[in-house]
């Protein structure tokens, strides 16, 4: 017996008039079709098709294979996003150059809110800075703005200096230049010569702190580069008076080689001197008041929040003087530190950087 056979899917021709037409004899008998009808065959016929025929397996698969493309795809476009939103949201090192905002690293998703999560997003943003002068050396730190090096720093760090020296995380150090300072807000930008590609801050808005947030400050005190300390944020507007430059004070910087007295930049608070004594002009902020741990060298340090942003530029911290403690040597932070808002360096860093304030 020879088959006629076709290829699938094959359209009939005129030499295939009845293209449902068996081999095989049909002996009449009626059946009954997938409705329930009955019918009768015909010699020589298959029976008609059912009016509504079932669904194969296969095509019942193939809206789940549909589906599963579309979750697929979506899974794309949505990490496509994500990352959209990170670099929106300040994740590399690139920066705006003008308005005071600034954006820069910031903590890892699954770090937030840890102390260690910040210090290893925002350390490396954080410099240390050596300051020389006629009168000797101080050391003070640093906020890296942009990635060809802007630095913020106080304005008492820096007064007065004939060189400055600026030492990374990475141990690198650069020699640095005053672009602007604002001694009324204790306030200082400087650049670091011939850089590129560093690391930055993000800077955030301290008008959203509360008391009892709590903080980290990064800075080097004693020129310990890298120093990280936590706490809470224990006040705001807190009134701090600091003198506008070195002149009268017991040394321009925190800590290693300040001329005389404590070593430590004097301010004012209540009415009372701490630290030395201020000299004769001076300056008024109202300031962030903290608990982490601020010591001889922090001043122009950064105090950050949990989401690894600026809050506030470390500038004044209290401990208690050799002679007021009946010992030898001074003692350390007891616990108040005062750091300038964010907000108001901010609102200074054009004046800054046209260097209108120096």
């Amino acid at each position: 017996m020879t088959e006629n056979l076709r290829p699938s899917g094959a359209h009939s021709t005129d030499q295939d008039p009845n293209p449902y037409a068996s081999p095989y004899a049909y002996d009449g008998t009626a059946h009954t079709g997938y409705d329930g009808t009955a019918y009768a065959g015909t010699e020589g016929g298959y029976p008609p098709p059912p009016p509504y025929a079932p669904t194969s397996r296969r095509r019942a698969k193939r809206p789940v294979a549909l589906l599963a493309a579309v979750a697929l795809a979506a899974g794309v476009i949505g990490g496509g996003t994500a990352t959209l939103v990170g670099q929106l949201n300040g994740g590399g090192s690139e920066t705006t150059g003008s308005g005071g905002a600034v954006n820069g690293t910031t903590v890892s998703q699954s770090s937030k809110g840890t102390v260690s999560g910040v210090a290893e997003a925002v350390s490396p943003a954080i410099v240390e800075i050596g300051a020389a002068s006629s009168a000797g050396k101080s050391t003070g730190s640093g906020v890296v703005i942009t990635g060809d090096g802007e630095i913020v720093t106080n304005n008492h760090v820096i007064s007065g200096a004939q060189q400055i020296q600026v030492t990374l995380s990475t141990g690198r150090t650069y020699t640095a230049d005053v672009v602007g300072t604002d001694p009324d807000k204790d306030l200082a930008l400087i650049k670091l010569r011939n850089a590129s590609g560093l690391k930055t801050a993000t800077l955030g808005d301290s008008s959203q702190v509360k008391v009892g947030d709590q903080v980290v400050a990064i800075g080097s005190p004693e020129g310990l580069t890298g120093t990280v300390t936590s706490g809470i944020v224990s006040a705001l507007d807190r009134d701090v008076t600091v003198a506008k430059d070195d002149s009268g004070s017991s040394g321009q910087g925190q800590g290693q080689g300040g001329q005389g007295g404590s070593g430590q930049w004097p301010f004012e608070f209540g009415g009372q001197q701490f630290n030395g004594d201020t000299g004769e002009e001076t300056t008024t902020y109202k300031a962030l008041q903290t608990d982490a741990s601020l010591n001889p060298g922090n001043s122009g340090g950064a105090l950050i929040n949990m989401d690894g942003e600026i809050i506030g530029i470390n500038s004044a911290m209290y401990a208690p003087s050799s002679s007021a403690s009946g010992s030898g040597s001074a003692a350390g932070s007891v616990g108040l530190g005062f750091a300038i808002p964010v907000n108001t360096l901010k609102a200074d860093l054009d004046t800054l950087r046209a260097g209108d304030g120096s």
